[in-house]
């Protein structure tokens, strides 16, 4: 969709401008994990830590407003999307049985609660992102449904019996010179969102540059080609989601696995997302109370640690983001506004500024 407002000569353009300023953003990054002498083990193992350490001051704030609020909006672009793609599940079986032309219509508030429900029982789980087999299954799962996407969009292209599309995208006599300022801005928000900045892993600057370049080399090469072989699919008429919006009926189980793929990334996607939240508050309410039981005491149970605090604080967010979603607009509106606000401070002027003044680099 993003592909379609720009064209095929701004859509690909942009998807790699973006990816050369996430690599260079992330190797000025890489450079802040230490400060002082990298002897003495002076590591900042978080992104605000950086900022503390090197800009200190009302930047410190700003940057946590900022990340804490691109994480909230993450999980709940999150949480519609796998709604949505769980909706789809259902929606393609009916097709397939119904005909292509029945309505198939229901609602997606049950799945909204469904995930919901499922992400309150992962996130009484602590340290849920330092579970190492869970990168391993989102990967396996990121590279199912971009490459079954991909996939169905070449076959969509050879079935037409060329690309369709045009240089600019979606014309103006198609649609007012606002809307189409307007679709611009969110295509780019969209894919602002995609690349934005998180935080660096606790490992060498040299070891984080390398899988820096790897992976933002793999993304946006996926992101060129699912771009670019969805808007050759369908030219202007791009839907929002291609696994989603129903540019493909058929085989309907093929659309299902990649549909699954999604929901099963972004369950323990969310939890990954949520674990600075849920250790912010945690830190925050342990340092106000440490001599309450609610908020200190743990009971262990297999793989759950439960605490009060736990129980009650991690369900009342899931809770609350499900609520929040079940009012919102499409998924890619919230992408691009969460792209929109946090692309700019998180990605281009953190790292920069941390970068010149570590460095000492000097005006002009």
């Amino acid at each position: 969709w993003a592909t379609a407002q720009l064209g095929w000569v701004a859509g690909p353009t942009t998807m790699a401008l973006f990816g050369g300023v996430i690599y260079y953003s992330s190797t000025l990054l890489a450079d802040c994990y230490h400060t002082g002498d990298p002897a003495a083990g002076s590591r900042n193992h978080s992104y605000v830590e950086a900022v503390r350490t090197i800009l200190g001051g009302a930047k410190v704030k700003f940057c946590g407003v900022i990340q804490y609020a691109n994480l909230v909006g993450i999980t709940i672009g999150y949480t519609i999307a796998a709604s949505i793609s769980f909706h789809a599940i259902t929606r393609a079986n009916c097709f397939h049985n119904k005909g292509h032309h029945d309505a198939c219509h229901s609602s997606s508030t049950p799945y909204m609660i469904g995930f919901g429900a499922a992400r309150m029982v992962f996130s009484q789980i602590p340290n849920f992102d330092q579970i190492r087999w869970l990168s391993v299954v989102a990967s396996v799962m990121s590279f199912t449904y971009s490459g079954i996407g991909l996939g169905l969009g070449i076959a969509q292209t050879d079935d037409n019996g060329g690309f369709r599309g045009t240089l600019t995208g979606i014309a103006i006599a198609g649609v007012t010179v606002m809307q189409k300022l307007w679709r611009i801005l969110q295509a780019l928000g969209n894919i602002t969102f995609a690349y934005t900045i998180k935080s660096p892993p606790p490992s060498e600057a040299a070891v984080m540059k390398k899988a820096t370049a790897l992976s933002v080399a793999t993304t946006t090469a996926f992101y060129v080609m699912c771009g670019c072989m969805g808007y050759a699919a369908f030219g202007n008429d791009a839907p929002d989601n291609l696994l989603t919006g129903f540019g493909f009926y058929e085989p309907f189980w093929l659309v299902d696995v990649a549909n699954g793929a999604i929901v099963v990334h972004l369950v323990g996607a969310y939890q990954v997302f949520c674990q600075p939240i849920f250790a912010f508050v945690e830190r925050w309410a342990a340092a106000r109370w440490p001599e309450s039981g609610f908020v200190t005491r743990e009971l262990g149970v297999g793989p759950f640690a439960l605490s009060a605090l736990r129980l009650v604080w991690r369900s009342g967010f899931v809770c609350l983001t499900t609520l929040v979603v079940m009012a919102m607009p499409s998924f890619g509106a919230i992408v691009g506004l969460m792209g929109a606000l946090s692309f700019w401070p998180l990605t281009v002027y953190f790292p920069v500024e941390m970068y010149m003044k570590q460095r000492a680099v000097a005006r002009g």
